[in-house]
């Protein structure tokens, strides 16, 4: 009966493990072999266990389909892993490759730069030395420009002094004559025939030395400037955009002031503007301006003004001063050193206000969208010697203005040679 109790035991055995499988299908795969081609091969049987068990179960479809399923997972966990091993190897290069290739373009690019700066540095000092060349040139032109003009006013004052002494040692001749004409006791009425000779070629070197002191002259007054000023500013043409900016060396709250300036203008329209002064409120506190062939000066707004006619002589050098005074507005204009027009209650009791814009060549009136120019209004022409003070001068210091020296005499609040005036859209400094 021992046998048959074993056998039975061992029948229930079976049962049982079939049972646990079925709930438990991860020790189906524990006893299961899959191959790559996912066919399911017969289970191995432990060590332990020697007895065959003909109650062994097989699988049933739906056992195939799972463990074929949890094959494919755990090979798309492991392509996933290799995937993931393969890009981090992949990054690791690229980074090593980024990295180089940034150091290489970082040395490339600061070779750039280090020769384009070179070359911009090269461009620079190059052009720095052909404008100090062009300096220098303008320089020595001048300078000969200048010797020219000095070797011809000496051999014009050789030529004349020549001249002279032709014309005394004639008169000397002449007057020989004279006397051999009394002791032959001829008539002393009726010019001789030698001293008719003589006294025409006198007139004709006198013509002839006349007519190249006026040529000289004309040829200085065109070359040379004024009252020895060594530079004067240039307007080449009536433009918008063409003025010159001042800064006054004092305050601009005034009752009274003098105004001078050395001026030869190529054509003077209606209103040309020498200079100007004025504020937001008033774009008119000072102006002196020309018109046509008159001279205007205007304090407190252009109801305000004096006139001079038949002063202004296109391309010839003039010199205009205005002075003002509040205290009875007494006002008057001096042309080359000369009084030429007065007048009184021109703004009597009025202050010209600090805070303004004094311009040469324009007005600063708002005409123009954005603040611009005239044209119409603008100056062409060459000025120099401007000056101003904050009083009235006397007439004697009024005409020393116009002297021969007078550019080395300079306004308190406005000095040329000394108080910053900068020209802009095309003025320019000569000499």
């Amino acid at each position: 009966m021992l046998p048959q109790e074993i056998l039975s035991l061992l029948t229930l055995f079976c049962v049982f493990r079939a049972s646990v499988s079925v709930l438990d299908e991860d020790d189906d795969y524990d006893l299961m072999y899959v191959n790559m081609d996912n066919e399911i091969e017969g289970p191995v049987l432990g060590t332990e266990e020697t007895v065959s068990c003909d109650c062994q179960r097989e699988h049933t479809e739906w056992d195939k389909l799972f463990i074929m399923l949890e094959n494919s997972q755990m090979k798309e966990n492991m392509m996933l892993q290799q995937m993931d091993e393969i890009l981090k190897v992949d990054l690791q290069t690229l980074k090593a490759e980024l990295s180089q290739l940034t150091t290489n373009l970082a040395g490339t690019f600061a070779a750039t730069i280090e020769k384009v700066t070179s070359h911009v540095v090269s461009q620079v000092e190059q052009a720095l030395v052909r404008n100090t060349d062009q300096v220098e040139e303008a320089k020595r032109l001048h300078e000969s420009e200048q010797g020219k003009v000095l070797e011809h006013i000496l051999l014009l004052s050789h030529n004349v002094s020549g001249r002279l002494g032709w014309l005394e040692s004639t008169w000397l001749r002449r007057s020989e004559a004279e006397a051999q004409e009394t002791a032959f006791q001829q008539d002393k009425f009726s010019p001789a025939r030698g001293d008719n000779l003589i006294l025409n070629s006198l007139w004709k070197e006198l013509q002839q030395t006349r007519a190249e002191l006026k040529a000289s002259q004309k040829w200085a007054a065109q070359h040379l400037l004024p009252a020895g000023c060594e530079t004067a500013i240039l307007f080449p043409m009536r433009s918008k955009k063409i003025f010159g900016s001042v800064h006054p060396t004092a305050g601009m709250t005034l009752h009274s002031f003098t105004a001078c300036i050395w001026i030869k203008v190529t054509e003077a329209l209606d209103k040309t503007i020498v200079f100007s002064y004025g504020t937001k409120l008033n774009p008119y506190e000072i102006q002196l301006y020309l018109s046509q062939e008159s001279a205007v000066l205007v304090v407190g707004g252009d109801q305000h003004k004096l006139a001079v006619k038949n002063v202004v002589v296109p391309g010839k050098w003039i010199h205009l001063c205005g002075a003002w005074s509040s205290e009875n507005g007494s006002a008057s204009l001096w042309v080359k050193g000369e009084l030429a027009a007065t007048a009184s209650d021109i703004a009597d009791d009025h202050t010209v206000p600090d805070g303004g814009i004094l311009q040469l060549g324009q007005e600063k009136n708002g005409c123009c969208v954005g603040g611009g120019f005239d044209e119409a209004l603008a100056f062409s022409g060459k000025l120099t010697g401007f000056n101003m003070w904050d009083r009235v001068l006397s007439a004697k210091e009024i005409a020393a203005q116009s002297g021969e020296d007078a550019c080395s005499i300079r306004g308190n609040i406005i000095g040329w040679g000394v108080t910053e005036v900068l020209p802009y859209g095309g003025a320019q400094y000569v000499s």
